[in-house]
């Protein structure tokens, strides 16, 4: 959870958004400024009823206040050692299960699928924070609603044009959960909001108390005699004994500034709709680099055998690995192994792992079909990346508090949905002495469907990686293409159908656009 010293954040936000491209020189550092852990022993903000409408006038929305406005995909070739140029800018892996196969067959057949894609991802901030009341804790959320539209790109054998082809829509809505105020009672909010109860026969019987209003614990003491009797805890001596306690009703004006306070678990969250049939409700925050939250120079990315990582691969240690490991890797940024052009027999493949993973390695978009965040290290080989603020969110957190993934029964049934992994680079990028924002993000979603030869349950990764900037950062070329796809393209045909039906005014096929025949 992080803090922000609250000169910093006020007005900045708006100062920043409503800044000519010269006053946002620096947009990153001006951002990041004042950012640190929040600590138990920080101080805490009180709330007043009367500072309302300045703490929401005021709200922080973080480092999200920098996904502001709508993003396109960036399409850049750096990789010399790629022959095929990309299509699109984003590259996304979908495993499903096999045609005929059901929950329980052994062994899981898979159907695979590695495209490429673009993209628009909008983002509106929400003005005003958005206030949860907690009794003695006030959270006020930085709320941003994010849009985002997914077209495949593809080239098929004898048509000149690009197919493109729509595959995802989302909605939703991050915040940043980083206001929090405390909220000692009042007088005024005492009597407000339960009222007050004076006299009480039940007290006056059974405890002896003639007061009008008890706002604090009875506690029974005992003389020297043994005789009982019952005063209030503002009347007990240091050291005194006591016996029994009676609760108060009641609460009095200050009740709920000696804390416990509330420390938020994460800095940020993501909710989103997906039309497959999950929600979603990610958390996480900005990950540091030491005690730095703006990193300087470009994200790191691994080159060699180091690019064998199960973590962000489409081949999970569950799927067999293809026979490798950490400590015996396939080389990614080498041609795929001889094994995997050639027809796998039990004596080239005994045990049947290599062929389980054979498509994945033998796909045209390798090797960003086997790891496709390489194509965003790729994308930053040939960029002048002065500094980036990296977001890493996941629904499954190894500590704190825990997002989650709600599926629609088919979904629950055949390929449950049971984590998210996310990562987002918010990057400055120099270009011809201009300061340009890009967005990089990586995000890997877990489906569990079938099991392995041994009967076990396989995990399969599904993996969206995209790098994109605002529509004026692009190169005209592509500016067309992305204002064809998604401003100008009829909104009742733009997820289902291609740009060559479209223009025919063609009905769009019916069904999930992912089920192509």
């Amino acid at each position: 959870m992080l803090k922000r010293k609250k000169e910093i954040v006020e007005n900045l936000n708006a100062r920043l958004l409503k800044a000519s491209p010269e006053e946002q020189k620096g947009y990153l550092a001006q951002l990041m400024n004042g950012y640190s852990k929040l600590l138990i022993d920080d101080p805490v903000r009180p709330f007043r009823e009367e500072n309302l409408q300045e703490i929401a006038n005021n709200v922080d929305y973080g480092v999200l206040a920098a996904l502001n406005g709508t993003w396109v995909s960036y399409n850049a070739n750096y990789n010399k050692n790629i022959d095929r140029p990309s299509l699109g800018s984003g590259i996304h892996t979908t495993i499903m299960p096999s045609p005929g196969t059901n929950p329980g067959t052994i062994p899981g057949k898979f159907s695979f699928d590695s495209e490429e894609y673009i993209e628009k991802l909008t983002f509106e901030i929400v003005p005003g924070g958005v206030r949860n009341r907690g009794g003695a804790s006030e959270l006020f959320c930085g709320a941003v609603k994010y849009e985002q539209t997914i077209k495949s790109v593809n080239k098929q054998e004898g048509q000149e044009n690009l197919q493109y082809m729509g595959i995802h829509e989302e909605n939703g809505m991050y915040l940043w959960l980083s206001d929090v105020y405390n909220y000692a009672a009042t007088e005024e909010t005492i009597k407000r909001d339960r009222g007050i109860h004076a006299f009480s026969d039940e007290d006056y019987k059974n405890y002896g108390y003639k007061g009008e209003y008890r706002n604090e614990p009875l506690v029974e003491v005992r003389d020297e005699n043994g005789n009982s009797s019952y005063i209030l805890l503002s009347q007990l001596k240091e050291g005194q004994q006591y016996y029994e306690i009676i609760p108060a009703q009641e609460i009095k004006p200050m009740d709920g500034i000696t804390g416990p306070y509330f420390i938020p678990d994460y800095s940020i969250s993501r909710s989103g709709v997906i039309p497959h049939g999950s929600t979603i409700t990610l958390l996480g925050d900005i990950a540091p680099s030491g005690s730095n939250y703006l990193i300087s120079g470009s994200p790191k990315f691994p080159y060699g055998d180091a690019t064998w990582q199960p973590d962000h691969l489409a081949i999970s240690p569950t799927m067999g690995g293809a026979g490798a490991s950490i400590t015996n890797p396939i080389n990614l940024d080498e041609p795929a192994p001889a094994w995997v052009h050639e027809t796998l027999t039990d004596q080239n493949d005994p045990g049947s792992n290599k062929i389980y993973t054979q498509r994945i390695l033998a796909d045209d978009l390798y090797p960003y079909s086997v790891r496709p965040d390489m194509r965003l290290r790729d994308t930053l080989s040939g960029q002048n990346v002065a500094n980036y603020v990296l977001i890493q969110m996941s629904s499954k957190m190894k500590t704190g508090a825990q997002g989650g993934i709600l599926n629609v029964p088919f979904v629950n049934r055949f390929v449950p949905t049971v984590e998210v992994d996310f990562r987002l680079w918010i990057e400055t990028v120099i270009e011809d002495g201009k300061e340009i924002l890009q967005l990089q993000y990586e995000q890997i979603i877990f489906f569990e469907f079938d099991f392995g030869n041994d009967g076990g349950t396989t995990s399969w990764p599904h993996i969206q990686v995209n790098t994109l900037r605002k529509m004026e950062d692009i190169p005209a070329d592509q500016r067309k293409i992305i204002e064809e796809q998604f401003f100008n393209a009829p909104s009742a045909m733009s997820m289902t159908t291609p740009a060559s039906i479209t223009e025919g005014g063609v009905n769009p096929p019916s069904g999930c656009p992912y089920h192509k025949e």
